[in-house]
């Protein structure tokens, strides 16, 4: 029989909740992989006036980044990003373009978003890619990678 405890997550927690939610998860997820990580902290009846303290700031810090969210989403949406990469003469790449590279050629195009934000599937030869980036919890972009030969 495993043990649950209550926790106040300090940070975003995939597939778990965001900064200042009061979750149930396992004792030994706590122990061993929240606490350790500084993403949670063990909930006290007394801990009420830290969980409003983060919930303001999440709710004032979601307000300006909405609508940034808006703005980035603008900018991006329909656009295509265009990487050059070297290729085989058969056409596949050596190696794959990943995320980062991604990320790092919509932050020359003057879009900077996170590498860990865009979802797309692996891309190993030439041709273009549809990919999608989380700029906000309710915002996402969609956008074309056209790779070409170096």
């Amino acid at each position: 029989m495993s043990k649950s405890v209550k926790v106040i997550l300090k940070s975003n927690v995939s597939n778990l909740g965001q900064s200042g939610d009061i979750v149930n998860v396992k004792a030994g997820y706590a122990r061993n992989f929240l606490y350790p990580q500084g993403l949670a902290s063990a909930w006290s009846a007394g801990a009420g006036k830290q969980i409003e303290q983060l919930q303001r700031a999440r709710r004032a810090k979601a307000l300006a980044s909405r609508e940034d969210a808006v703005a980035a989403k603008a900018a991006i949406e329909g656009t295509t990003v265009t990487i050059a990469a070297k290729v085989s003469e058969s056409g596949k790449l050596f190696g794959g373009i990943n995320a980062a590279a991604v990320a790092a050629a919509l932050k020359n195009a003057g879009n900077a978003v996170e590498a860990s934000a865009i979802t797309m599937d692996a891309i190993k030869t030439t041709g273009e890619f549809p990919a999608e980036v989380q700029l906000h919890p309710e915002i996402s972009a969609k956008f074309t990678v056209k790779v070409v030969a170096e």
